[in-house]
């Protein structure tokens, strides 16, 4: 086996579906960037860096994807919401439809 091939593949499988994760975890619920980590954290054990987060919400942002909004806090300073625009979600529902064929085609393979 070679490790350090391997390492630099899930590497790039994780950067490669990062923004589909995001908009998956977006569809249901407005999050700001901290929750938005820990969701992803939580539910894929990927370990995701502010520095790497907040680049991509702004691509997602510039693609029409996402939109944000400030809200005030009760204690503390406002927080940036994000959410799926409507562009977003039939976005993300051909992304799950090409996701679906992809994964049947491995599985023919493996």
């Amino acid at each position: 086996m070679n490790k350090e091939f391997l390492e630099k593949w899930q590497s790039q499988v994780k950067k490669g579906t990062l923004s589909f994760i995001v908009l998956l975890v977006l569809k249901e619920n407005e999050l700001y960037g901290y929750e938005l980590i820990e969701k992803i954290k939580l539910l894929t054990n990927i370990e995701i860096a502010e520095g790497t987060l907040y680049p991509l919400m702004n691509r997602l942002k510039t693609d029409n994807l996402l939109e944000s909004k400030w809200v005030e806090q009760k204690t503390g300073i406002p927080r940036k919401y994000y959410f799926l625009t409507e562009t977003g979600k039939k976005t993300l529902e051909e992304m799950k439809n090409q996701w679906n064929e992809l994964q049947q085609t491995l599985t023919n393979l493996i």
